[in-house]
């Protein structure tokens, strides 16, 4: 599935490219070289320069662009807003990068059928802002949801400290209007919360990473808005402790909108970026946030930090309310930050295990450490299993360069073997094509290359990633 054009086609791609332009709106199509850079990749390493850019503004120009480059046998690659941490868009075939970042439009909003019906060029963060003005709640929240957008969200199945309580972006995916390799546009799905009409189609495009087809619009479930929450920051001399109460606070009967922890190397590079004293000798941290009505979160939140403080923790913070939630999550915004303040480069490994391994999946980061002599910062959404282990790299030190591959091989390798998955979040993309088949048996490869040559029998969308 190489996606290149046979050059005996008789007319060259430059050729059909102006082709293509005629049959668009103006300033549809960009072959600039400013435009073409600005669209050769997203936040990963990874740059491919394409040969256009299309900004489409209607499903009319993404299926008419479609069914042009399949009849050609032009590569395309769909992109969202660019925030991707895999190297999911970058065009490393050249053709054609589609952009959707143009449809921007928040279609509707129902109190009544609690659901939302946007465009894929919608941030995240927008929609939470539009829904919450009127009551209502779309809890998805990736940590970049001020510049993510909901078709990315899509194509990664994206998630987010809420996903504990919550669920993940596929489970507020109700309906899809996809355009598919040939140009033709179909819709799945539909607004209702429950439907069992034929195969589940529309969530087989959630998380398929722009390889099966494109996403013009979506319907998503709405919830009502929890009318109140309160959160506990907790410092612990050490991670075992942390996991201890993390396992006690399930067993209790909880169950947080988000709990998350964090390293001490994590929280050592925050306390030098923020000034703060109060990490000081501080190990592990915690994040736990409960949700709901405002009787039962402040019954629940005096419940938890009892059960918090017998486990004789360093200190323990409490915020109410949204201002007072918000003053303790302003930590956990700086841990990127901070690490990058390092001058190490970071390579952030969105890895999962299943809950109980949590506290292997420590130790697992703590050998590569040691065994390789590359700083290892974890945080993350404890609560769900899905740690972020970040390798952090002297990318001027080629032996460091070097040790990081061997590191990620044993990353990837310990994780599946405690039952985990090499991906919780971003995806597969370019970053982790590597370790694809030791994630997926030659049944499961083999399966997710029939659903592709049946959906995309030319391979021309977003060609070169995990699928080759």
């Amino acid at each position: 599935m190489s996606g290149r054009t046979d050059p005996r086609a008789g007319a060259s791609r430059s050729v059909l490219l102006r082709r293509l332009a005629r049959s668009l709106s103006p300033g549809e199509l960009a072959l600039g070289e400013a435009e073409l850079e600005a669209h050769s990749g997203d936040k990963w390493f990874a740059r491919g320069m394409p040969e256009a850019v299309v900004k489409a503004g209607s499903v009319e120009t993404v299926s008419r662009v479609l069914a042009f480059a399949n009849r050609h046998g032009i590569p395309v690659t769909p992109r969202g807003a660019g925030h991707g941490y895999v190297g999911g868009c970058v065009p490393v075939q050249g053709g054609i990068v589609l952009s959707v970042a143009g449809m921007n439009r928040i279609r509707e909003i129902s109190k009544k059928d609690f659901v939302a019906v946007v465009e894929p060029g919608v941030l995240t963060a927008a929609l939470q802002g539009r829904v919450e003005k009127r009551g209502l709640y779309y809890p998805p929240d990736p940590a970049s949801r001020a510049d993510c957008s909901i078709g990315g969200n899509i194509a990664t199945n994206a998630g987010g400290p809420r996903c504990l309580k919550y669920g993940v972006t596929r489970d507020y995916v109700l309906g899809l209007e996809v355009v598919l390799a040939d140009g033709t546009v179909t819709r799945l799905g539909g607004r209702t919360h429950k439907n069992k009409t034929g195969f589940d189609l529309h969530r087989l495009f959630v998380g398929s990473e722009g390889m099966l087809g494109v996403v013009t619009e979506a319907t998503l479930k709405l919830l009502p808005l929890p009318p109140d929450r309160a959160c506990l920051g907790v410092g612990f001399r050490s991670m075992k402790t942390a996991i201890r109460v993390l396992e006690a606070v399930f067993a209790a009967g909880f169950l947080p909108c988000a709990l998350e922890l964090a390293d001490a190397f994590t929280l050592a590079a925050a306390a030098r970026r923020t000034g703060s004293d109060r990490l000081s000798g501080c190990d592990a941290h915690m994040i736990l946030e409960l949700d709901g009505q405002p009787a039962s979160v402040r019954g629940e939140i005096r419940a938890v930090e009892k059960l918090v403080r017998g486990f004789d923790p360093l200190f323990v913070d409490r915020g109410s309310g949204v201002e007072g939630c918000e003053r303790l999550w302003q930590l956990r915004r700086q841990f990127s930050y901070a690490l990058r303040d390092t001058g190490l480069t970071k390579l952030n490994e969105d890895v999962v295990v299943p809950r109980g391994s949590l506290e292997a999946l420590f130790r697992l980061a703590a050998g590569l450490q040691r065994r390789h002599g590359i700083q290892v910062a974890c945080f993350g959404h404890a609560g769900d299993g899905n740690i972020h282990v970040n390798l952090m790299v002297d990318w001027k030190d080629a032996t460091q360069r070097e040790r990081s591959e061997q590191a990620l091989d044993e990353l990837f390798g310990g994780v599946l073997e405690l039952g985990g998955s090499i991906t919780g979040e971003h995806g597969v993309g370019l970053a982790k094509k590597r370790w694809w088949p030791q994630a997926a048996s030659g049944s499961v490869d083999a399966l997710h290359r029939q659903v592709k040559a049946a959906l995309d029998p030319k391979g021309i969308l977003n060609p070169g990633k995990f699928l080759g």
